[in-house]
């Protein structure tokens, strides 16, 4: 076998050996914790149930502030307060969140000139009374019983510092929509349960998230030079000796890119902020008492090989297929016979979580045709995010803020 089969071999093989990881790791959470776990379930809370702040940061949300500080105030947990912070709003945010906080009392705004997520997550943190910091986006709509189900782990164990919920995404109008919806569920949310039971969970989902405010603040808060906040966060925890638990019933429906341009933005940020973090924190990583991340730095390096991989192929089967067409026909068997694998087990692993996440949401299946296309579409766009993004990550200055821009958040919602 030459060269180019080998690199085939592992362009082809890594995807199904994941995908397998994965579905076993899911079937093994939802055995093993999911399914005994009452849903609905139905709290009682005293006056020893920790008190709770909400952290709210806002840039340029005044189509859909009022929505979430709405259902904020629904929740089904009797201790909180909400701090907004609007981070330098260009729009109508300031006076809306100042509107708001007249008829809300457990509401406080702050105001502060444009810094970032991460220095509006701090500057709330530093007014923040409750023992459990929960985090949202401005435009997410958070499941009213989602903060009982997240606060239940901390109660539950002491070392747990961190709980990332469940993204259900909401923009389902366009084809992207749609695949999305089928991606959160089989993508990123087989890979939490499967990360949850080998050990460390990559990233605490910025969208939806809680934590434990003393474990917040012996890391000193969030950093403001990650272009991903919750990435580095999430690995700073459990660099610290904290455990972060996925709570798949803390359900948050969040707003998601309908255009290809406004995908890719969003792609390139992830895969930029996940190159920071590996790169930052890569020494610390290979410590021995830090053993237990060995598995998910390992599934990062290769995974970043394998984007890399990928080019490589392609661009080496077109040379080849140029200059010596006849050389090497056992790649067109290979391609043909891990393809086909490939689209097997994908259609198992959606089939699998879509089983899991309809417990929460019945009309999940409304996507299946959709999510077929996932592995052609968001596959490249993906590989081609991180190709682009791991140099960025290398050349950007440690130290610079990481300000936000107002995200696409689909062709609905972008029309208001």
């Amino acid at each position: 076998m030459n060269l180019l089969d080998q690199l085939a071999v592992f362009t082809l093989g890594y995807p199904s050996l994941m995908a397998t990881i994965w579905i076993c790791g899911g079937i093994y959470f939802y055995v093993h914790w999911e399914r005994k776990q009452p849903w609905p379930a139905t709290f009682t809370w005293d006056e020893t149930a920790p008190k709770v702040t909400v952290l709210l940061p806002c840039y340029n949300e005044e189509a859909n502030v009022e929505e979430t500080i709405h259902h904020l105030f629904k929740q089904n947990y009797p201790y909180m307060d909400v701090i907004a912070v609007n981070d330098g709003s260009k729009d109508d945010t300031a006076s809306r969140l100042d509107t708001l906080a007249l008829k809300y009392p457990a509401l406080q705004v702050l105001h502060q000139t444009n810094q970032g997520k991460a220095s509006a997550l701090n500057n709330g943190l530093s007014h923040a009374t409750g023992d459990i910091i929960v985090g949202i986006d401005g435009d997410a709509i958070l499941d009213y019983d989602a903060i009982g189900y997240m606060v239940s782990h901390f109660i539950s164990s002491p070392n747990v510092s961190g709980v990332t919920g469940n993204p259900r995404v909401r923009t389902r109008s366009t084809a992207i929509g749609k695949i999305q919806t089928g991606e959160f569920s089989a993508i990123i949310g087989l890979i939490k349960r499967a990360q949850r039971i080998y050990g460390m969970v990559f990233t605490i989902s910025g969208v939806i998230c809680a934590f434990r405010r003393k474990a917040l603040e012996e890391i000193g808060g969030w950093n403001t030079d990650m272009i991903t906040e919750d990435i580095d966060v999430s690995w700073r925890l459990q660099l610290n000796g904290g455990q972060v638990r996925y709570e798949p019933r803390a359900m948050c429906w969040v707003l998601m890119p309908e255009t290809l341009r406004g995908l890719f933005k969003q792609r390139l940020r992830w895969a930029q902020g996940g190159g920071e973090v590996f790169l930052r924190y890569f020494s610390q990583t290979i410590r021995w008492k830090n053993r237990r991340f060995w598995l998910l730095m390992l599934e990062y390096i290769v995974s970043v090989m394998w984007c890399y991989s990928v080019i490589t192929l392609i661009v080496a089967w077109l040379i080849s297929q140029l200059l010596l067409p006849m050389e090497w026909p056992i790649t067109a068997k290979l391609l043909s016979y891990f393809g086909s694998i490939l689209i097997a087990i994908s259609f198992i692993q959606f089939s699998v979580s879509f089983y899991i996440d309809s417990r929460y949401d019945k009309e999940i299946f409304r996507c299946v045709y959709w999510s077929v296309w996932y592995p052609f579409a968001y596959w490249i766009i993906n590989m081609a995010t991180v190709i682009i993004a791991f140099p960025r990550a290398m050349l950007r200055q440690k130290g610079r803020l990481a300000t936000w821009t107002s995200p696409d958040r689909g062709e609905q919602f972008n029309e208001q």
